[in-house]
């Protein structure tokens, strides 16, 4: 399942010449993913209170064409492999049918000492 979630580009998001800055992409797709686990059920305060937070642990970026000033972006978030230990994401940024930025992001949780664990049940049966 697909999840999208709108941006609208403004113009903190630009460089000088009105071209949405290359690490904004990167705020973009976290923004969506929070909402994907959101969506999902995923209560992530909950886990950090819990000792277990989400986080990234690889993402492979790829520019495809650039977005500017009041561009309305949709940002499509889905689920491309699942193991006990990480989630890995297939996200794209597109303005309408043109796509923008792709990236594969693999996330894994981590416990309060900064060591990876397993991702809870709960999580894996949401997914």
């Amino acid at each position: 399942m697909t999840h999208s979630f709108p941006i609208r580009v403004y113009y903190e998001d630009t460089d000088m010449g009105g071209i949405v800055y290359h690490a904004n992409y990167l705020r973009y797709i976290e923004r969506a993913r929070s909402d994907w686990v959101r969506n999902l059920g995923n209560d992530q305060n909950a886990m950090r209170e819990a000792g277990i937070v989400w986080v990234v642990r690889k993402i492979e970026a790829e520019y495809l064409a650039a977005a500017r000033f009041d561009d309305e972006l949709i940002v499509e978030t889905e689920m491309s492999d699942l193991s006990g230990v990480r989630l890995t994401m297939a996200q794209l940024v597109k303005r309408g049918e043109t796509e923008i930025f792709r990236a594969t992001v693999t996330a894994v949780c981590m416990n309060g000492d900064g060591k990876p664990v397993r991702l809870p049940a709960e999580i894996r049966a949401l997914l």
